[in-house]
């Protein structure tokens, strides 16, 4: 067996060198146009005012979030960016785009191949059988010359939407840190509501034990103490509702988390935090180069331009190398001394095709038109974003204020009415009245303190531009995936 290695290595060493000559030849003409398969650059379609039409002071920190200064909230974000599935769907998308990248780079490497086979036929005649054996072995190496850039533009087509998924995983990222914020004040604001509705509830069952005494003493109407009673049953109505949200919100969290529900222990806090300082939202330009989705979308825009150079260089006339080594013999032992070796260069010109080509250079061309306009588009519902954040915290800032005002004139007005009451000179209805309109806007007070901070947290993603992340700390499990296949 050592002679026949030292002639298969010979044989091997031949066929490399042959072909790499041809392959030489090829490489020299392809890097000359490959060097011209460049990745455009584009100009924004869209002309953005200057300025937002307010500006804070504080830069905005990747980690945004941060900002509230909660260490419930930033547990929370942590264990829903290691355990979200909708996130881990991100990374494998990503990795799905990644191998389609190295599928369509493998293109310009030389492609070679192996085989064997062997094969037994049986000669009989009436007096003898002989037994026929045949052994054959070969090689076969092709190679496309990229002379118009065919493969590389699809290649950096393919690199290009790489880099969009990647951008993808930002935005699910941001979107996820900005739910799972959003959804855990939402649970601190029921939370509140709960409590203030049971001190609520716990005076108006006062107060219809006060007035059905005075009821027995003459002093007040049975209609004053079902009127009473009635507001009592509100108030135990609106906890049965306050009660539900606050599961609804225990459950989101726990999905957001990748856990099954009534699995996730949560932190018991009853306070909001204090509302940080308006971040720096910067010139829109900083915007457009900072969002994840405006990156992706102009990686968008760049990948289709490279597929419309692909189609056009589909059109042209196509050169392909191949080299072949075949033994064909009726024993294993001089299957490698006899060799036969074929080396061809193939020309392909597109004569007659039904306008194929020609019609899917015109489909991406519309491809990348829709690129273009997308990305316009996104630019547009960003800015948007941004001012509407703005606009909306202003105002709220201002109804925060005013229901604070609001509160105090009301409770004023309460004590001046059950003052008069008490003395005869005002209806009961009156004091039921204005007690309603104080309970109304204690919990109004609440839920516009919790949509302040809602607003604020849409400003932060409307400015995110990601941060540093890796992949989930969890996997799915080898044994799920082996007893699947």
């Amino acid at each position: 067996m050592g002679n026949q290695e030292i002639i298969w290595k010979q044989i091997t060493q031949s066929m490399i060198q042959i072909f790499s000559k041809q392959l030489l030849i090829g490489l020299s003409i392809t890097l000359v146009v490959g060097c011209s398969a460049n990745i455009n650059q584009f100009t924004v379609p869209v002309t953005p005012a200057d300025k937002f039409s307010s500006d804070g002071i504080i830069p905005i920190a990747d980690k945004w979030w941060l900002a509230f200064e909660d260490p419930a909230l930033n547990q929370l974000i942590d264990q829903a960016l290691n355990h979200n599935f909708d996130l881990r769907v991100a990374y494998d998308r990503l990795a799905q785009a990644r191998a389609n990248a190295k599928k369509t780079g493998a293109e310009l490497i030389p492609q070679l191949n192996g085989s064997f086979g062997a094969n037994q036929s049986y000669i009989e005649s009436n007096s003898s059988r002989s037994t026929v054996n045949d052994f054959s072995a070969g090689f076969a190496a092709s190679y496309e010359l990229d002379l118009w850039g065919r493969i590389r533009f699809g290649m950096h087509a393919a690199e290009l939407d790489e880099r969009a998924a990647q951008q993808d995983i930002q935005i699910a990222a941001i979107s996820l840190s900005a739910e799972v914020t959003s959804t855990w004040y939402k649970l601190i604001d029921q939370r509140l509501q709960l409590a203030l509705l049971d001190k609520q509830i716990k005076v108006n069952q006062d107060n219809v034990n006060i007035l059905f005494t005075r009821f027995k003493l003459g002093q007040a109407r049975a209609a004053d103490v079902f009127q009473q009673k009635q507001l009592l049953q509100a108030s135990i109505g609106d906890k049965t509702t306050v009660l539900a949200n606050l599961k609804n919100f225990e459950y989101q969290l726990a999905t957001l988390l990748g856990q099954p529900v009534n699995t996730l222990t949560l932190s018991d806090k009853q306070q909001f935090p204090l509302l940080p300082s308006k971040p720096s939202t910067g010139l829109s330009s900083d915007l457009i180069q900072r969002r994840p989705d405006i990156k992706k979308a102009y990686l968008k825009v760049q990948a289709a331009d490279q597929r419309i150079a692909s189609a056009i260089a589909d059109r042209f006339p196509k050169i392909s190398l191949s080299a072949s080594f075949n033994s064909n013999t009726p024993d294993l032992q001089s299957l490698f001394n006899n060799w036969l070796a074929t080396l061809a260069g193939n020309l392909v010109l597109p004569i007659i095709d039904g306008n194929r080509r020609v019609a899917e250079v015109e489909r991406n061309q519309a491809i990348f038109s829709e690129t273009v306009n997308q990305y316009g588009a996104v630019i547009l519902t960003a800015l948007q974003e941004v001012e509407t954040a703005l606009i909306q915290e202003q105002q709220q800032s201002l109804l925060v204020t005013s229901i604070d005002k609001q509160l105090v004139l009301s409770q004023q007005a309460y004590e001046q009415i059950l003052l008069r009451y008490r003395y005869g000179g005002m209806d009961f209805l009156r004091v039921l009245s204005a007690r309603l309109s104080v309970q109304t806007l204690e919990r109004s007070r609440i839920r516009a303190e919790r949509e302040l901070i809602d607003f604020r947290i849409n400003l932060y993603k409307a400015l995110a531009g990601g941060w540093s992340l890796k992949m989930p700390a969890t996997q799915i499990p080898a044994d799920y995936i082996n007893n699947n296949k």
